[in-house]
């Protein structure tokens, strides 16, 4: 949609960038925010006024007539658009017994997944035949018909006995989090995943291109396929997951994520990256589902706050491995940041399902 923008707008291509970059600083800092609100209002009534905001948000972006406006709107969506995906996840914890909740949570990654890819879709579809208007359009009568059934069923949502309500204020819940190790080494671990795992995706499709002399296409083409294996993964969690366990997950997953980044990196034959990509976001996903189901168990006496903390620990991570993995590529091979990176995520891996036998010795201990 950027180009069509900056042509609409009259507006340089950067200028008009705005509208994803601004998007994005304020959905990773109002992760922040919405934990303790949902912990005490309740999360699902927050999640369906999220999309309700979202919906106006849309709206005003179909509407708008500048592209300072425009940025106004997509800040406004970005507000409420970050109580959604995290929210959701604790509300899973809150009313999913833990032996199904690894399971329910891959189908939660599914339809998130399945949403992104069908964004990029229709968002170049419209733009390339009604008009980027019609994007916006769209998306706000999406987020209506969605509040609308959340509403519908809110009076069939049962309350669950295990429910916690939140006691504390804000900065109380935080100091709870912070005080408990574990809650501490999965923050920690969820921060090193994001900058190691979403920065090496960020230049991938520019090491399959400058490596292999293919097109930027071809390459994009190629680094999607991660994302490919990610919902591979999520539609065969039930069998996958009382397969492996959820120490087999995080290990065999981070091996998988890292011989295939290892392939990507060296393989002379540049077909083999298409396999490689594949099997990387099964892997990545087998590690990265457990990380979430542990997330909703790490505090529950502030769940809504630890998964916010957690995503956005993730998010930070992201920005932060994105910068330093382009720094990085200009004073060293390519093909050498994506192999040490790759080392760097299995060891992360291997390390977690070590930190989850020693939480499951110590759990049953105490028991």
């Amino acid at each position: 949609m950027l180009p069509e923008l900056s042509r609409v707008f009259e507006a340089p291509i950067g200028d008009t960038a705005q509208v994803v970059s601004m998007f994005a600083i304020t959905y990773g800092l109002m992760q922040f925010v919405f934990g303790p609100i949902g912990d005490r209002w309740g999360k699902y009534k927050v999640v369906t006024l999220a999309t309700l905001g979202c919906c106006a948000g849309s709206v005003l972006s179909a509407l708008s007539e500048g592209l300072s406006f425009l940025v106004l709107a997509r800040v406004g969506t970005a507000v409420s658009a970050a109580a959604i995906i995290p929210l959701a996840m604790a509300w899973v914890g809150d009313q999913v017994h833990y032996e199904r909740r690894q399971e329910t949570l891959a189908q939660v990654g599914l339809g998130t997944m399945l949403g992104m890819a069908a964004g990029q879709l229709f968002g170049g579809l419209l733009t390339d035949t009604l008009g980027w208007r019609w994007a916006f359009a769209m998306m706000a009568v999406l987020f209506c018909l969605v509040s609308t059934l959340l509403w519908q069923h809110a009076k069939h949502i049962e309350t669950p006995t295990d429910t916690f309500v939140a006691t504390h204020g804000f900065f109380g819940q935080l100091l709870q989090i912070a005080c408990d190790p574990w809650a501490r080494t999965l923050l920690s671990i969820a921060l090193l995943e994001g900058a190691c795992v979403f920065g090496m995706l960020a230049v991938t499709a520019s090491h399959l291109h400058h490596t292999h002399a293919i097109s930027l296409t071809l390459a994009g083409g190629t680094t999607a396929l991660f994302g490919v294996g990610g919902m591979l993964y999520m539609a065969t969690a039930k069998y996958t997951i009382p397969r492996f366990g959820e120490v087999g997950l995080a290990r065999y997953g981070g091996l998988a994520f890292g011989l295939s980044f290892l392939v990507i990196a060296f393989t002379p034959w540049w077909p083999l990256a298409i396999p490689a990509c594949l099997l990387a976001g099964f892997g990545f996903a087998m590690f990265h589902n457990t990380m979430q189901a542990k997330a909703t168990q790490m505090v529950p006496t502030a769940r809504g706050t630890s998964v916010t903390l957690f995503a956005g620990a993730l998010f930070f991570g992201q920005s932060l491995g994105v910068l330093v993995l382009a720094n990085l590529m200009a004073y060293a091979e390519s093909a050498q940041v994506l192999a040490w990176d790759a080392l760097l995520v299995t060891g992360l891996a291997w390390y977690f399902g070590y930190a989850l036998i020693h939480r499951n010795a110590s759990q049953a201990d105490q028991a």
